[in-house]
Formats: structure tokens, C-alpha cells, sequence
């Protein structure tokens, strides 16, 4: 048991995880969880499959779920397929309410910065990315109350039947209720600017496509999440840096989709069982050296999307990736594909030009 409260300095979904699980987990540890806007979890909606969580773990998201659903839609031109794994989201105001809830006053402090110098665990979020070679996921979202009921029975997690505009596009589709539903513009593109107007036009024009009046916006979100396609992790997260990093400046996410959730789950379990909190930055550190080392495979599926195809012909990867077995799509987006999985989702006459690809594949 420390004396000192161990500092965690951000109150996003990784930081607020880890405050979650002490307090269940190790009520003797005293901590303190830092957060400098005036709520925790940002304005955020997280998603993820029931596969992407170990079931031991899910006690520690269920309280903010949202919305489940037994399966998903995708969309592209030559391929329309549901599969079958249950989606769930979550909201970051649930979030919020679940770690006042689940905290004593004397372990959080909103409105607040806290010196580097005194941060124990690191969780404000992507930093030291320069070491990266990163592509990006970058979005708006709007959720929507609709003048009648929009007709979904489940999301739609990729309709890619869209102009391809800006790299790869798609459209993202929740259903919350009969007549509210979020919709979301994504883009997998070279570069990090994010015009949120031209965005809010296109989701205006799709759901006008699909027959939807929107009669409110209740709610509005964008992000821009890294995709790493390469890098150097020692330059990355130096050994000599001391910080006990944890979620996207600690590189936990998954290389080609950005999730994040899943990898915070994980951490924060990690971080309870510790015995010695001194020692965090070491475990930390190792633990995410080994995430970069087993995710190489889905960096270089990044660069094979990035690099080998042109952005109007991009779609293609996505619409040849879901050909495959279900169980093979669960374990990709788990980041938990196995030899055979990886030699399947590389078999086939490729979707981008064979010299490209290769290129691609050497780099």
C-alpha cells in the first residue's frame, strides 16, 4: 500500500478505467484521478464487439453500455453482408456518472491540471506520435432525432456505397432508439484536417438519400484517431522515459481501427494486479512493446491500404477483407488474429494492383 496517492492525470476512458478498477479491485490503494475539463469521458461514443473483451473483464464497461446489438451491416458496392457478432456502444456521460458515482469526492478532481512532474500514470491522450508513420481515422458524427422511425434493425458499420472522397469513406450508422440514430462520416485519409462543415453536409445529404428527415440534432462528436502504419517504438516510448503511459500516448490501440476500448479494459485490469505501483512504468512500457510487436501484421494490412491503392479504389481492401469467416472478422478487430487468419486475409487475387502491393508489403 503506497502513502502518496498514485496521480492519474486524465480522466478520458482509459484514465477513468483504471480509477474504476482500483476502486473495485484494490480499495486500499489511495489515488487520486485528475481530469481538467468539468466532466469525465470527453464527449464520446465508444463502440466494440463482445469478442473484443475478455468476459472476467466486462463487469468494468457494463454499467455505461448504451445500446447492444446481436449483429451488424456492412455495405460496399459489390458486397452487402450482416454478420452475427453482438456491437455494443457506450457514452462517455454514462462514463461520467459512473465514476462519481462509483468514487469518493477525496479520489477525483475536475477543473484541474496537475504538474508533469507529479503525474504517475499519463492518460491526457495522443502524444509522441512523431515517432510514428501514421495515417488517419477522422470522423463527425451526429445524432439525430428523426421526424418517423428510420427503419434499422441493427448499426451499420461500414456502408462504403458513398463517394470516395478524401481516401478511403465511409458512412456509420447506430440505431439508439426507433427515430434517433448517429451518423457518422469516416474517412481514412493522409492527413489530419477535419472539415467539419463539408462533413455535416454529407451526413445531411446521406440521410436525405435514405429517406430520413432529421428533425433535431441532439448530438454532435469528431475525433481523429491515429493509424499506425509504421514507426520506431524505442524512439516512440524511449526506455530512459520514465512516464507510466497509458492509453493513446501509450500507444494502446489498435493499429488499423483506432479502437481503443478494448486495449483500456485491458490496461486498467493490468494496473490493478500490480503489487509494486513504483514499478508502473516499466510494466507499461513492456506491455505496450509487446502490443507492437504482435500487431505488425495489421500495420502492414495499414500500409497495404494507405500505399497500394489508389483513395478512390481504397474501398476495395475493406470490401475483399469482408469475404472472410466471421470468427476470422471478431479475432481481426480483438487484435487477436491468428497465423491462419493472417495467411487467409492475404490470399486471394488482391484487391489493388500486385506491383503496389508488393511494394507495400516490402516497406
Amino acid at each position: 500500500m503506497r502513502g502518496k496517492p498514485l496521480t492519474i492525470a486524465g480522466g478520458g476512458l482509459a484514465g477513468s478505467l483504471v480509477a474504476l478498477a482500483l476502486a473495485k479491485l484494490r480499495p486500499e490503494v489511495p489515488f487520486m484521478l485528475i481530469e481538467q475539463s468539468e466532466t469525465f469521458g470527453g464527449n464520446h461514443i465508444w463502440s466494440f464487439f463482445d469478442a473484443d473483451i475478455a468476459a472476467a473483464d466486462r463487469w468494468l464497461v457494463e454499467p455505461f453500455i448504451a445500446r447492444s446489438w446481436d449483429g451488424y451491416d456492412i455495405r460496399f458496392p459489390a458486397r452487402a453482408r450482416t454478420l452475427p457478432t453482438r456491437y455494443n456502444s457506450t457514452r462517455s456521460k454514462l462514463l461520467d456518472r459512473l465514476v462519481r458515482e462509483r468514487l469518493r469526492p477525496d479520489q477525483y478532481r475536475l477543473g484541474m491540471i496537475v504538474p508533469g512532474h507529479e503525474i504517475d500514470i499519463d492518460a491526457r491522450g495522443a502524444a509522441h506520435l512523431e515517432a510514428l508513420d501514421l495515417g488517419w481515422q477522422k470522423f463527425v458524427g451526429r445524432e439525430v432525432r428523426l421526424a418517423a422511425p428510420h427503419g434499422l434493425e441493427r448499426p451499420i458499420v461500414m456502408d462504403a456505397c458513398v463517394d470516395q472522397v478524401d481516401g478511403y469513406r465511409f458512412i456509420y450508422c447506430l440505431p439508439f432508439a426507433e427515430d434517433r440514430l448517429l451518423i457518422e462520416d469516416t474517412y481514412y485519409s493522409a492527413d489530419a484536417a477535419l472539415d467539419r462543415d463539408a462533413l455535416g453536409r454529407r451526413i445531411e445529404a446521406y440521410a436525405e438519400k435514405q429517406g430520413w428527415r432529421v428533425a433535431a440534432v441532439e448530438h454532435e462528436e469528431t475525433g481523429v484517431l491515429p493509424v499506425a502504419m509504421g514507426g520506431d517504438f524505442d524512439a516512440f516510448w524511449p526506455e530512459s522515459d520514465r512516464a507510466a503511459r497509458i492509453g493513446l500516448c501509450g500507444g494502446f490501440f489498435h493499429p488499423t481501427t483506432g479502437y481503443s476500448l478494448p486495449d483500456a479494459v485491458r490496461t486498467a485490469m493490468l494496473i490493478a494486479r500490480q503489487e509494486d505501483f513504483s514499478n508502473l512504468p516499466t510494466v507499461l512500457r513492456a506491455a505496450s512493446k509487446r502490443l507492437w510487436k504482435a500487431r505488425g501484421f495489421y500495420r502492414l494490412l495499414d500500409r497495404m491500404l494507405f500505399r497500394a491503392a489508389a483513395p478512390a479504389e481504397r474501398y476495395r481492401v475493406l470490401e475483399h477483407f469482408y469475404r472472410l469467416d466471421p470468427a476470422l472478422i471478431e479475432r481481426f478487430y480483438a487484435g487477436q488474429s491468428t497465423l491462419a487468419d493472417k495467411a487467409r486475409i492475404l490470399s486471394g487475387k488482391p484487391p489493388v494492383p500486385l506491383r503496389r502491393a508488393l511494394k507495400a508489403l516490402a516497406a
